[in-house]
C-alpha cells in the first residue's frame, strides 16, 4: 500500500496555548515531556518558567468534565451552529456537549457543587458523604468523571 502515515509530533514540537503567554512548551525535565499524545487538549500545571521560551512543569492532563466541575470561573452554555457549547473563563475554555440535556445537567451539577462547598466552608464539621444531598452530588460527579 502507499500513502502517508500521520506521525505524532516530536516532544520539542508539541506546544500548548495559555491565555496570558500564548504558546508554551512542556519543560524537558517534566515527566510528560516525552508524551506525544494527550487524550484531552487541556493540561493543568504548577509552574511556568521562561528561558529560551516559555515552559510549563509539573503538568497533568485534565479531562473536560473535571475541568468544568472543579475549574474556576462561571460556567456558561450557548447554542452555536446547532451545537451546545459549554464555556468557562469568559469563553477561553470551550467544548461541545453531547446534547442540550447533558449541557444543562453539567451546568446544574457545577452550581450544586459550588453551593455544597460553600455549605462546607460555613460548617466545617459537616460530613459531605453522610448528608443525603452531599452524597448524591458527589456520587453524580464520580459517575460522570469515571464514565465519560
Amino acid at each position: 500500500s502507499t500513502g502517508a502515515v500521520k506521525m505524532q509530533p516530536k516532544a520539542e514540537e508539541l506546544k500548548f496555548v495559555t491565555k496570558n503567554d500564548g504558546y508554551v512548551h512542556i519543560h524537558p525535565s517534566s515527566v510528560n515531556y516525552q508524551t506525544r499524545h494527550f487524550e484531552s487538549p487541556y493540561l493543568v500545571y504548577h509552574e511556568k518558567i521562561k528561558t529560551s521560551r516559555v515552559f510549563i512543569r509539573d503538568c497533568s492532563m485534565v479531562s473536560v468534565y473535571p475541568l468544568v466541575l472543579l475549574g474556576g470561573g462561571q460556567v456558561h452554555m450557548q447554542l452555536h451552529k446547532g451545537q451546545f457549547v459549554i464555556s468557562l473563563d469568559d469563553g477561553w475554555i470551550r467544548f461541545v456537549a453531547a446534547s442540550h440535556q447533558v449541557a444543562e445537567l453539567v451546568k446544574e451539577l457545577r452550581c450544586e457543587l459550588d453551593q455544597l462547598l460553600q455549605d462546607k466552608i460555613k460548617n466545617p464539621s459537616m460530613d459531605l458523604c453522610m448528608c443525603p444531598r452531599g452524597s448524591r452530588i458527589i456520587g453524580m460527579i464520580v459517575k460522570l468523571v469515571t464514565t465519560q
